[in-house]
């Protein structure tokens, strides 16, 4: 059988699947196996395990359940209540003010917990109720916290960082240190957005009124709010960036920090630690499942051959090498939108990181690209996470039709976002190369 009608059969063989709604784990390792067993025979399954082996030896590996129950605790200590009356106070007195205080307190809990959803969940029971009651247009609410609560895998620490590393090999520390100043542009892009849309439409999102702004005394009481965000931030980032700890480490050193204000919070309680555990088991073991399948995939893609018909049809690619890497934003782009992102890494990293490389582009900065493409993916129909966790707050009278439109604008801000990031790479490796 030809490699083109092999390529083909595979990846139709997944896709198929997928579509039938089987576990990604499973489908991913299953056919790969099949595959595999087909092509180089039963002595293919020593490769696997070979590979399996080695990467159950990373050290890097023991961040992800650490990130992961960090962020199942910190989802549970008031935090977030505390934060929104901060934002609720220096903020209001602006058009969009809320607006921009939840984008605020989205970008502070991503660079807490490393995961998409624990923002939505909190600021979609927090924040959505007050913007409403405040005479907010909800399409503005609802983008606004879908939005921030995306940058949870771009703003380190971030899982998907994470196996974005071990799946490419790179420098998980330069990873977090790239996605800094992408996810600071982002917030930036879009509070412009927010602001100007505001002032042109000021119907959108009022102002507060005066009595509800508070006083200078209460706004500097309610600053004290973001002194244990603040804290656990630099337990993480300021111990890689300054050479105290490696990434595994400082995820550690996370745990510690959500423990210390669960006690603050006066929530530190066995049953808080136990539902957190649990959830932390279920999320880690349906990742490691993930991982073994990758590793299969790889195997079976690598066998096969097809490494190089991919790489012929991307030279087909017209614009060159810069063609090539927008061609494959288009691909992950479209991909994310009805693939998990996990899933999305296994597929395409194996088929296009040789061809990156081979352009001569910083896996680095491409890895930011990626991310980048992968929260627009948890954001955009039909299958975006961030949909469905609005949906399951949202008071009834908000449809997921209205969930749907209220992204469109925020995902253009987004698009412009990795615009910028492209044409100007120094935006995400600038602080890897300075620190590392």
């Amino acid at each position: 059988m030809s490699i083109e009608a092999l390529t083909l059969l595979f990846f139709g063989s997944l896709l198929f699947f997928l579509l039938l709604g089987l576990p990604l784990a499973f489908v991913l390792g299953g056919v790969s196996v099949v595959f595999l067993y087909f092509t180089w025979g039963f002595d293919s399954f020593y490769m696997v395990a070979s590979q399996i082996w080695g990467t159950m030896e990373s050290f890097t590996l023991v961040a992800i359940p650490l990130f992961v129950f960090m962020a199942m605790i910190l989802e549970r200590t008031g935090v977030a209540r505390d934060l929104y009356r901060m934002m609720h106070l220096w903020c209001g007195g602006l058009r969009g003010g809320l607006a921009l205080g939840t984008l605020g307190i989205c970008a502070v809990f991503a660079a807490m917990v490393g995961i998409s959803g624990a923002a939505v969940v909190a600021m979609g029971t927090i924040a959505l109720p007050s913007m409403l009651e405040r005479g907010y247009d909800k399409s503005m609410a609802l983008g606004v916290i879908n939005t921030g609560g995306g940058w949870g895998i771009l703003i380190p620490p971030s899982i998907l960082m994470i196996l974005y590393a071990l799946i490419t090999g790179v420098s998980v520390g330069k990873m977090f240190a790239a996605g800094i100043m992408p996810g600071i542009l982002l917030m930036v892009l879009t509070a412009i957005y927010i602001l100007v849309r505001c002032h042109l439409q000021p119907e959108l999102a009022p102002a507060l009124p005066k009595e509800e702004r508070g006083t200078w005394p209460e706004k500097f009481r309610a600053l004290r709010a973001v002194l244990l965000p603040i804290g656990v931030v630099v337990m993480v980032l300021g111990s890689i960036i300054g050479g105290i700890t490696t990434p595994t480490e400082a995820a550690a050193m996370g745990v510690l920090g959500a423990l210390i204000s669960a006690a603050v919070y006066r929530q530190f309680k066995w049953s808080i630690l136990k539902e957190a555990a649990i959830r932390t088991f279920k999320l880690t073991g349906m990742i490691m499942w993930i991982l073994f399948a990758a590793h299969a995939f790889s195997a079976a893609y690598q066998s096969m051959g097809a490494q190089e018909l991919i790489e012929g049809l991307m030279n087909m690619v017209p614009g060159g090498p810069w063609g090539i890497i927008i061609a494959m934003m288009v691909i992950v782009f479209l991909l994310a939108m009805v693939l998990d992102p996990v899933g999305i890494m296994l597929i395409t990293l194996p088929v296009f990181m040789p061809i990156v490389e081979s352009l001569g582009f910083d896996p680095i900065w491409f890895g930011i690209l990626f991310v980048i493409n992968m929260e627009i993916g948890y954001m955009t129909p039909p299958f975006g996470f961030n949909l469905f966790y609005l949906k399951g707050i949202v008071p009834p009278s908000i449809t997921m039709k209205d969930i749907y439109k209220s992204i469109i604008p925020f995902v253009i801000v987004e698009i412009i976002g990795i615009i910028l990031i492209m044409i100007f790479p120094e935006i995400a490796t600038w602080l890897p190369d300075l620190f590392f």
